[in-house]
């Protein structure tokens, strides 16, 4: 059923070159879509994560090479879709205390034209990508969707913002937005800013495990399930103006993880916490964990793959591409 929705239709990904963006596209493709690959320009023309789809999948891809912060780009590369996959964003939280207002340009502003874009071409559905550090450390737990918001570093107060501007196009314009929040997602493909490809490939390369602070509790989503997440999101019916959370209502902190996936990959090396990777105190997140409810009444989603055998997906990735990761230094 699920695939009879999506043949033919015209879809466009913002962010189609990232980590969640490129595994959204392939399974669009593979669902019978037409695909437009919105991709940030470089005078290379590198398509970033889209390299890792299957040549035949890949072929099927309309690429468009611009930026977010263009308005006048993204109008065009919009134009004549029905669904909008809004992925695009900068979304390193370390780098965005060294450089806020490039945080502001791309998802607020960026997010701004995106919406405008939608509302001139009259697009049927955009799905724009949320994040649960809006909410930042848990006031109370499980996370539902009416938690407050706390702008604990220039990447979250830049996505409150980006939220609020979809909020206001659906409730001022009529424009037709699903916000999803997904809670941390993680498989192959994600860069070495996130914890448990750092942790990986670390294991593989050094002789010990170089992390910022071990507490910070995490609510981890396989990527297949986001995905499965934002195919629901742009096809279920009356969900216009609703804000959902994906996740998958377990926890488990930092240092947890380490030790876990240490011992799926049968090795036994120390774990040292670097200040350098550590948050400002004010400006941690100590805990996320989500209510899914939402998303199992309106979307009918739930997550289904297990820790460990996301865990052991990942590791046989960066294990398959070491060349991926540099781990020699610490990525922002």
């Amino acid at each position: 059923m699920e695939k009879a929705v999506w043949r033919n239709k015209r879809v466009a990904v913002t962010g189609a070159a990232g980590f969640i963006g490129s595994h959204l596209c392939d399974a669009l493709v593979r669902s019978g879509a037409v695909v437009t690959a919105v991709v940030r320009y470089s005078s290379s023309s590198t398509i970033g994560n889209l390299n890792f789809l299957d040549p035949d999948v890949r072929s099927e891809l309309k690429v468009a090479y611009g930026n977010l912060e263009d308005g006048d780009f993204i109008s065009g590369a919009l134009d004549g879709h029905e669904v909008v996959m809004h992925l695009g964003a900068l979304i390193a939280i370390p780098y965005s205390y060294e450089a806020p207002r490039t945080y502001v340009r791309t998802n607020v502003e960026g997010t701004l034209n995106v919406l405008q874009a939608g509302r001139r071409n009259a697009v049927g559905r955009i799905v724009h990508t949320s994040t649960s550090e809006v909410y930042g450390t848990a006031l109370r737990t499980p996370i539902d969707e009416g938690h407050p918001l706390q702008g604990q570093s220039p990447y979250s107060a830049s996505k409150i913002g980006a939220d609020k501007l979809a909020e206001s196009y659906h409730r001022s314009f009529g424009v037709p937005v699903v916000t999803l929040r997904p809670f941390n997602t993680y498989g192959p493909r994600q860069s070495a800013r996130a914890f448990i490809p750092t942790i990986i490939s670390q294991a593989v390369e050094r002789d010990e495990i170089r992390l910022g602070s071990l507490t910070p509790e995490r609510d981890m989503t396989y990527v297949s399930d986001t995905v499965a997440g934002f195919l629901a999101a742009g096809s279920e019916p009356g969900v216009e103006g609703m804000t959902i959370n994906l996740g998958t209502g377990v926890t488990f902190s930092v240092g947890w993880f380490a030790q876990r996936i240490l011992a799926l990959m049968g090795v036994d090396k120390p774990i040292k916490v670097e200040t350098e990777r550590m948050r400002p105190e004010q400006s941690e997140v100590h805990k996320l964990i989500s209510d899914n409810s939402l998303a199992a009444r309106a979307l009918g989603w739930s997550p289904s793959m297990s820790i460990d055998e996301g865990l052991s997906r990942m590791i046989a990735f960066v294990r398959a591409n070491p060349g991926f990761y540099a781990t020699d230094r610490y990525v922002r």
